[in-house]
């Protein structure tokens, strides 16, 4: 069956209430037997079909009562209130997995895991990420905020870079791992954690997965 062809291009801000490294990239269980996360980005570059995503942001927050493999999670996807209609569509249908191939992409593999989808919401989207300083910000009034921060050497203070290299990943092939607060203000999905795992990387993906 045919896909409609799709492409986005740009950083992400990935936190996670796991520790620092977050055991989920190592297909280990998760620090606190679950899994709660924030991600989010801005699409540089993309296309839906003949719709345009540049400028573009997403959100999405998440929830699994164990380890994500195990199923039984749930998702609010939050979509730049500047989009339109068509480009709405578009990217509900990305981040739910649809028009690709199976488990080729983490949003395809992530809806594989979830019982609830909450109903998603249009707003303003705030959103900073300089992968090479692992320094950013994202934040949704009302909703949720997150900041990332360099990992610190607990003598010195002094930053701590480190990264990891994921040759067959579905979401990426290099990240920077990082620090991050997140905090939830409201909504169906509460998220609270003070240096959790993070991860900047710049995400390039198609319905044929990660591009090389």
């Amino acid at each position: 069956m045919a896909h409609v062809d799709w492409r986005i291009r740009g950083p992400e801000l990935a936190s996670c209430n796991c520790d620092w490294g977050c055991p989920c990239q190592f297909n280990a269980r998760p620090t606190h037997g679950n899994c709660r996360a924030a991600v989010a980005m801005r699409i540089d570059q993309g296309h839906f079909g003949d719709v345009k995503l540049d400028g573009l942001h997403w959100v999405t927050l998440l929830a699994w009562p164990g380890a994500i493999h195990e199923g039984n999670g749930e998702a609010l996807p939050i979509v730049d209130e500047r989009a339109d209609e068509r480009q709405r569509e578009a990217l509900l249908k990305i981040l739910g997995g649809e028009e690709t191939e199976p488990g080729a992409t983490i949003f395809n593999v992530v809806a594989s895991t979830l019982v609830t989808m909450h109903e998603p919401r249009f707003l303003p989207i705030e959103f900073e990420a300089d992968i090479e300083s692992q320094t950013g910000r994202v934040a949704v009034p009302g909703v949720i905020e997150t900041s990332g921060e360099p990992i610190r050497n607990p003598v010195t203070g002094a930053a701590h870079r480190a990264r990891v290299v994921l040759p067959h990943g579905f979401e990426y092939t290099e990240a920077e791992f990082a620090s991050t607060t997140t905090r939830t203000s409201g909504g169906p999905i509460a998220l609270e954690w003070a240096q959790g795992h993070g991860h900047f990387a710049m995400l390039h993906m198609t319905g044929s997965g990660v591009v090389h």
